[in-house]
């Protein structure tokens, strides 16, 4: 398979990349390459950094908007004019959110960092 690099920005304080498979640390390396399905709906975009990513510096950890966050995450992305349906959205975030991003399966991401 053919290698490519991307350029991303990432916090000089977030922790290095875990090894695939391992816990996810909060680097943010993924999300900020690509949008996962979710971060795609909720970014309108299909490449380069996430949206819903958000860091948090008390915790130098990036984190899923989505779950951390998504209220503020859906008025982002919704017309005012939908706004009426953000608490059936929020609900629906806060249950299935972290199985649509794979929170808690481990590092899916082999990029390397350099």
């Amino acid at each position: 398979m053919p290698e490519f690099t991307i350029d991303i920005h990432v916090e000089h304080e977030a922790p290095g990349k875990p090894p695939v498979g391992a816990p996810c640390n909060g680097c943010g390396v993924c999300c900020l390459m690509e949008p996962c399905p979710l971060g795609m709906l909720l970014s309108g975009r299909r490449s380069g950094a996430c949206s819903a990513l958000r860091w948090h510096p008390s915790a130098c950890q990036y984190r899923c908007g989505a779950l951390t966050e998504a209220p503020a995450v859906l008025r982002q992305r919704l017309p005012g004019v939908v706004h009426f349906a953000l608490p059936p959205l929020v609900w629906l975030l806060a249950r299935f959110g972290r199985r649509w991003v794979a929170a808690g399966v481990g590092c899916d991401c082999d990029a390397t960092a350099p």
